[in-house]
């Protein structure tokens, strides 16, 4: 039976793409990507659930930027145009190969698609998080996260997300989670783009 993409906290994993300090002034809605990516760290924190991070080659776009608050994890740089570097193939197996990752970043139609592809490819189930992944062009974004679907990726939201993983107000960590749900997510100019997904 295939699966109708529910989120648990078990043999999941966050992946956090190239939010980088080069990238700020070119990326459409970067501010409030990055900020609904934070949101994600914070309640990956809270739910047990690991991340890992890649930088796109920082010798030259810079380092991952400081509102992502994402200091304490190891960022992997790369090259490439996935995040599934070998460093970050080993980390996944050291966590004991989740089944499922968030994914969250930049570029939609660059990283966050190579990265996908290699993900599905390994049987692993990806939920892309719509208002947390960008382009420089709200084209590119759109038929990214259009083409993206057609994989068989999930398309979701920061707030379904955390809902998702805590599943019950009697969830241990659901008061955590609500703080989080406090203010609603920014619009990141995806209501322009539905019609067309």
């Amino acid at each position: 039976m295939a699966s109708v993409g529910r989120l648990s906290t078990k043999n999941t994993v966050l992946l956090l793409c190239d939010m980088q300090e080069k990238f700020r002034p070119n990326i459409f809605q970067f501010t409030n990507i990055v900020s609904n990516s934070a949101r994600l760290l914070k309640a990956s924190r809270v739910l047990g659930i690991p991340s890992i991070l890649t930088e796109q080659y920082p010798k030259g776009l810079g380092p991952t930027v400081p509102e992502l608050d994402a200091a304490d994890l190891t960022a992997h740089a790369k090259t490439s145009f996935t995040m599934m570097i070998e460093e970050v193939e080993k980390e996944l197996q050291d966590l004991g190969n989740p089944r499922q990752a968030i994914l969250c970043g930049i570029e939609t139609h660059a990283c966050i698609a190579c990265t996908t592809y290699d993900l599905l490819e390994k049987g692993i189930e990806v939920h892309i998080v719509a208002d947390a992944v960008s382009s420089r062009s709200q084209t590119d974004r759109l038929f990214a996260l259009s083409r993206l679907k057609q994989s068989g990726a999930f398309l979701t939201t920061t707030e379904a997300v955390l809902l998702q993983l805590v599943q019950d107000a009697r969830h241990p960590n659901f008061k955590e989670i609500q703080k989080l749900l406090a203010h609603p997510s920014p619009d990141t100019g995806l209501l322009s783009l539905f019609s067309a997904l």
